[in-house]
């Protein structure tokens, strides 16, 4: 009764105008909040106590250049916002440096195929810190393409509150590709404000019952902190690890309105596994080494060395897989690909890029990487949950990834391909996530025809000193197709292929921009989707040998293969349709035509009218 007494009162409430207005404020407000989302209206209304304040204004200013690269699937960033939980590191499979947690892991072997899976006790990471500080913001990118980690912290003073006065420390971590025992840390320092900034270095020293010891030497006049430490392994032996770090001041003093930089550059040498009455006489072996080694660096440009760097790491990348469409939730994303593929060589030595690598050796890798002979065989990996995780969140977790992943390639033909390093390793991965195979005579796609409703490229693909790329792509009406280029060389590209049962003449292959396309044709058994060789009389005897009972287009495959529901299903569908109209009817029937019925339309003589 109250409700309704109140329900009756309200159009009296809305002739008012207030009241009108009201309403419409906060419906308004409403749908900008639902508009915003929960969070993102949150943060709106919050203002600086969501972004990090005056600093954490300062760092989205920094890291905007970065989203660029993200987008493109060049790297992955944590910001205080958009925390990701995944281990930022450098390596170059001798060392990788987890910038996370500040450990060094070492291999104890240069061999192709070993891994640095052993953890120290050593910190490679010198600390910058700005004491008394107001307030901090940092975010961290991994950048795949120039196999390093960037760091940018927005620190402001405490005696100062504008965005503008932050001070910008901006710092790259790089495990060197083509230098296995080298780390370099770069430092970036901006103070915009109008008074100096002083700023304490705190390297990490070793602490008291460390496997390591730390001691400060010269090398031409030029003061470096030589740090010596172990690893205990199996069968009771140990990895002796020797380190030289370029000593910087305790104290850095950066003028207003200007910007420092510096490099620290660090050795790291490692024994192979010894027993303890060797300690001595490998410690003393490996010192020299490193301080050797380390007089080269300081007088070596280190613009050139990080150049060198990222071009070794771009051309790791020439090869690569590109997701471009995926329709179901098995397929692995473009983001985690990359993470993986960049994971995995981080954790792979690379020989070919070993200056010291004598001429025949590096002619017998780079002929084991241009054919590699049975290299994948089996299924494709592209749905393999553990082989393409999306989440790994430790370097103890990328050290078991690597250890699959090897032990997948060699059981599955490519062993030639994982002596080769970190080329072949990614070869190898390649050619396993489409399910290409190398035989004696030619290169063969043998991906599941039932799996092609996603879009996907693998590019770079080593054959006969040329590169191939592959893409499965799908036209307007989502049948898929197989598009296949061949990079421009100086040398005429000598390639042909064929599609499924090579029935048609097969096609030269050339460098042409455009490309070439082939229809997805299915056999009867299964055989292999495209076929690649150099070889044009082997394709065309290849038709003879097959053996087909019939050649399907891909559509009319599937449709053998899911015809639908079978027709009892519908039988039994329009039968129980049928069945219920004629009740239905019957009811009627019965209702106004059967004994004793009511007539339709009574009488006037009808006593009840």
């Amino acid at each position: 009764m109250w409700l309704q007494q109140r329900l009756k009162g309200l159009p009296g409430l809305l002739s008012s105008s207030w009241a009108r207005r009201l309403l419409i404020g906060l419906l308004l407000f409403l749908i900008f909040y639902w508009y915003l989302g929960a969070d993102r209206g949150l943060r709106f209304f919050s203002g600086s106590v969501k972004s990090g304040g005056v600093a954490g204004q300062c760092l989205q200013n920094e890291i905007h250049r970065w989203k660029s690269l993200v987008d493109r699937g060049e790297g992955i960033y944590s910001t205080p916002q958009e925390k990701v939980d995944t281990p930022f590191v450098s390596g170059n499979g001798h060392i990788l440096v987890d910038v996370d947690s500040n450990k060094l892991w070492v291999a104890s072997s240069s061999q192709p195929g070993s891994a640095p899976v052993h953890q120290t006790e050593y910190s490679p990471i010198v600390g910058v810190h700005l004491p008394g500080k107001r307030a901090e913001a940092q975010a961290t990118m991994l950048w795949f393409r120039k196999g390093a980690v960037l760091s940018v912290r927005c620190v402001l003073p405490a005696t100062l509150q504008s965005a503008r006065d932050c001070v910008t420390i901006r710092e790259e971590f790089i495990a060197h590709r083509s230098l296995p025992n080298v780390y370099l840390q770069r430092i970036h320092i901006n103070n915009p404000s109008d008074r100096t900034a002083t700023l304490e270095v705190s390297p990490e020293t070793p602490s008291f019952g460390s496997k390591f010891s730390a001691s400060v030497e010269k090398v031409e006049d030029r003061e470096f902190v030589l740090s010596s430490g172990r690893v205990l392994v199996e069968k009771n032996h140990i990895v002796l690890v020797v380190v030289a770090t370029k000593k910087l001041n305790s104290r850095i003093q950066v003028l207003a309105k200007s910007e420092y930089a510096d490099n620290v550059l660090s050795v790291v040498w490692t024994s192979e596994p010894i027993e303890s009455n060797k300690l001595e006489e490998t410690f003393a072996k490996l010192r020299e080494g490193a301080k050797k080694e380390l007089g080269e660096l300081l007088r070596a440009n280190v613009d050139d060395l990080v150049l060198h760097h990222q071009q070794a790491w771009m051309d790791l990348f020439i090869s690569g897989v590109e997701m471009r469409k995926i329709t179901d939730s098995h397929t692995p994303s473009s983001h985690t690909v990359n993470t993986t593929l960049y994971y995995i060589l981080s954790s792979s030595t690379a020989p070919l890029l070993d200056r010291r690598l004598v001429s025949e050796e590096r002619a017998h890798l780079e002929s084991s990487l241009n054919y590699a002979d049975h290299c994948f065989s089996g299924h494709a990996t592209m749905h393999a949950e553990n082989l393409w995780p999306e989440r790994v969140s430790s370097a103890a977790q990328i050290l078991q990834l690597v250890t699959l992943w090897t032990l997948t390639l060699q059981k599955r033909g490519c062993k030639v391909l994982v002596a080769t390093g970190a080329h072949g390793v990614m070869q190898g991965m390649v050619l396993s996530f489409g399910g290409l195979q190398f035989t004696e005579n030619h290169l063969q796609f043998q991906a599941d025809p039932d799996v092609l409703h996603n879009s996907y490229a693998l590019r770079g693909i080593h054959y006969n000193q040329d590169l191939i790329n592959l893409a499965v792509l799908l036209d307007v009406e989502g049948k898929p197709f197989l598009h296949v280029s061949v990079k421009p060389q100086e040398k005429p590209v000598q390639l042909y292929a064929c599609e499924a049962g090579c029935l048609n003449e097969p096609v030269e292959l050339t460098s042409e921009v455009k490309g070439h396309t082939f229809p997805v044709m299915v056999t009867q058994p299964i055989t292999p989707l495209l076929y690649i060789s150099t070889d044009l009389r082997h394709l065309q005897d290849l038709r003879h040998t097959l053996h087909l009972k019939a050649i399907l287009a891909h559509e009319e495959h599937m449709a053998n293969r899911y015809p639908g529901l079978p027709f009892l299903f519908w039988f039994s569908v329009a039968s129980l349709i049928t069945l219920f109209h004629l009740f239905l009817f019957k009811l009627i029937y019965n209702e106004y035509c059967g004994p004793g019925a009511k007539p339709l339309f009574r009488s006037k003589d009808d006593p009840t009218v």
